[in-house]
């Protein structure tokens, strides 16, 4: 580690770059097609091996979108890790349900270069509001900031003051987290006429993060950079001091491609985010995100000259990320299935004082209390968050396909 720089990697130029991951890609390839079975079968075909991104855009794609249904037959994950006990310390659950493996290996999600970029530094105290319940988020920040050497404060979710009176009691350097979240708690501190002075940067993630909100914290002194990640991947691209989109990560290899397709788009069209890890226990090849993005022209000028993308730009499916978490269609239709009184049903997110908000908009001849109650608690239940229940008549609803509709915006 540098003064800058989280190491060497970041600064290498892209033909060294380009060289030295392409000949990490054949290893992957040999790695997942002699221990996980699905990769075995996928890729049975292969027989000269992968060393130029032409050759590997011809592979299969690997589908966020059917994990699901992989893991259910071939518990429990798919057979696209071989990991059994003892080397497997982890099996964590996100919304779906998805089952990520999680190891002993040093910082397994590559986190800890998102924290450097954000001005974490050896012996500093981190506060972590990502969550540790079912989900990697909270681990995800535990091994990179340990990969730095930093103390965590497990903080979690949820209990606003005991987050306030934590920080104004320890001090710690900077938050990690979704940014309402720190939203809230610097709210409530102000509300509190608590000292959160301490705070002087914040890693964010999970949620988009207005520009008005991310000033207002620089003019309190709070410098906010935000990262991307998958709970399946880990990081996959991060702001650096710079603001000039995010760069990607040294250990995976990114692809841009169109849509409902495995071809790559070119530098600069937005397309579907598709990323292979060189992660030798989760090894992933072409695994499709859903996510939209695109890629940003040159070289960041903090120095690092891996690819940039500009960041999060919405998603090739329905499914979306609220408050941290993915809401697929799958689990509205689980929702209305539990209750026969709904002919249809239509989660709509929007944002409201820079929070996201969630409307499950039902098409029912009955609209008691009661009834919105029991949704309410069904969409607890199988999203993991909080929602409110909007009736309508039959038929009222738009007939456009939505299941999901994301009235956020993107830029």
């Amino acid at each position: 580690m540098t003064d800058n720089h989280f190491d060497s990697l970041e600064t290498r130029c892209r033909k060294e770059r380009e060289i030295e991951q392409l000949h990490a890609l054949a290893a992957q390839i040999d790695n997942a097609r002699k221990h996980a079975p699905a990769y075995a079968e996928m890729l049975k075909e292969l027989v000269a091996p992968v060393n130029s991104r032409a050759e590997l855009a011809k592979l299969p794609l690997t589908r966020k979108s059917e994990l699901t249904t992989k893991q259910q037959q071939e518990p429990p994950f798919g057979g696209l890790t071989g990991l059994r006990s003892p080397e497997l310390t982890h099996i964590f659950v996100s919304p779906g349900p998805i089952y990520e493996p999680g190891t002993a290996r040093r910082d397994f999600w590559s986190f800890g270069r998102a924290l450097y970029a954000a001005g974490f530094r050896r012996g500093e105290l981190l506060h972590n509001c990502f969550s540790y319940h079912f989900t990697p988020a909270g681990a995800m920040v535990e091994s990179g900031a340990h990969a730095i050497g930093c103390t965590v404060i497990p903080a979690g979710t949820g209990n606003t003051e005991l987050q306030v009176s934590t920080i104004a009691d320890l001090k710690p350097a900077g938050y990690v987290g979704t940014p309402s979240f720190l939203k809230l708690i610097l709210d409530k501190g102000a509300e509190l006429g608590a000292d959160l002075s301490s705070l002087k940067k914040a890693l964010v993630s999970g949620e988009y993060l207005p520009p008005p909100l991310r000033d207002s914290w620089l003019d309190r002194g709070i410098d906010c950079l935000q990262c991307y990640a998958t709970a399946d991947i880990g990081l996959i691209a991060y702001e650096s001091p710079a603001r000039e989109g995010m760069i990607v990560d040294e250990r995976i290899i990114l692809e841009i491609v169109r849509p409902g397709t495995g071809d790559p788009v070119p530098e600069g069209e937005v397309g579907e985010l598709v990323v292979t890890s060189l992660n030798p226990d989760y090894p992933l090849i072409r695994f499709a995100t859903g996510d939209l993005s695109a890629i940003l022209p040159g070289e960041s000028p903090c120095g690092r000259t891996n690819l940039r993308i500009k960041g999060w730009l919405g998603r090739a499916d329905q499914t979306t990320k609220i408050r941290g978490l993915f809401v697929h269609p799958s689990q509205v239709a689980e929702i209305v299935k539990r209750h026969p009184e709904i002919k249809k049903a239509r989660l709509v997110v929007s944002r409201v004082d820079d929070l996201d908000q969630m409307v499950l908009q039902c098409e029912s001849t009955t609209n008691d209390r009661s009834l919105a109650d029991q949704l309410e608690g069904s969409i607890r239940e199988v999203c993991k968050l909080r929602g409110v229940i909007e009736f309508a008549l039959p038929g009222k609803l738009p007939n456009d396909g939505k299941v999901i509709d994301d009235q956020r915006p993107i830029e």
